[in-house]
């Protein structure tokens, strides 16, 4: 899929810009990376995995919001972000975003995923650099 395909879609489509819902999206990824971290102390990595890339999607959304976009697929918001912010988001983070959201889904529906330490670790660590690259493009 690419990113022309998303609005032909509707995965992706223009609405009015609306800096009140992409200021809330940053406070919910504050909240899910709060959680994550909670869930690394208690050891549940599972949980870590899934809040640490609610983090990151949550980040990712207000800038949807704030440039007047709505999705249906967390495969155009990576590629939205390739496509309109690769110069303003260093690249290894949208990459992680992307790597997280596959791994959210194997953690989700997936037989035989084991959520290994150190990728929860790479999670939070990146959702927190996210969320702040991210206040700093809506200022």
């Amino acid at each position: 899929m690419n990113l022309e395909e998303c609005f032909e879609k509707r995965l992706l489509r223009k609405i009015e810009p609306d800096y009140e819902k992409a200021k809330r999206s940053i406070e919910v990824a504050m909240d899910k990376l709060k959680k994550a971290k909670d869930a690394f102390d208690k050891k549940f990595l599972d949980a870590c995995l899934l809040y640490g890339y609610t983090s990151m999607f949550h980040s990712a959304r207000a800038l949807l919001y704030k440039d007047g976009m709505q999705e249906k697929s967390h495969v155009c918001i990576v590629l939205y972000l390739k496509e309109k912010y690769s110069n303003e988001i260093p690249y290894y983070l949208i990459q992680s975003l992307d790597s997280f959201r596959k791994e959210r889904h194997e953690a989700l529906y997936g037989l035989d995923f084991e959520v290994r330490e150190k990728d929860v670790m790479l999670a939070i660590k990146d959702a927190e650099e996210f969320i702040e690259v991210v206040k700093k493009l809506l200022k």
